[in-house]
């Protein structure tokens, strides 16, 4: 039952993921991944906030499998943001590149410390 969860939360993730990475991307003209960068720090809130409701007794193992697992699993993507700076680095944009990996990484971790205190956890 619990491989139930962690599938229908992908089955929204996913997508959503696909479709929250273009509509941001296009209303960028530039060579930074802000769609990729979007749906990870997004993804890093939501866990942060899975997380911290479980440490404080509000969400049950259920809700983690669902969100945690399944949507955010689904949501996030370090393939593409590997991959994604690796071609800025390939394509001269070393400065980009190396904005992706600081920004994204701290970013990611501020929405995730957010989502716990904001859970109250």
């Amino acid at each position: 039952m619990n491989w139930l969860l962690v599938v229908g939360g992908a089955m929204v993730g996913a997508p959503l993921r696909y479709l929250t990475d273009r509509a941001v991307q296009s209303r960028h003209d530039s060579v930074f991944p802000w769609g990729t960068f979007a749906v990870n720090v997004t993804g890093c809130l939501i866990l942060g906030l899975v997380t911290g409701a479980a440490a404080a007794g509000a969400a049950s193992s259920h809700l983690q499998l669902l969100l945690g697992t399944g949507l955010c699993g689904a949501l996030t993507t370090y393939s593409t943001f590997s991959y994604e700076t690796l071609r800025l680095v390939e394509t001269g944009a070393r400065g980009y590149a190396v904005l992706n990996v600081t920004a994204g990484l701290a970013a990611g971790l501020a929405a995730a410390f957010a989502g716990v205190a904001l859970a109250g956890g």
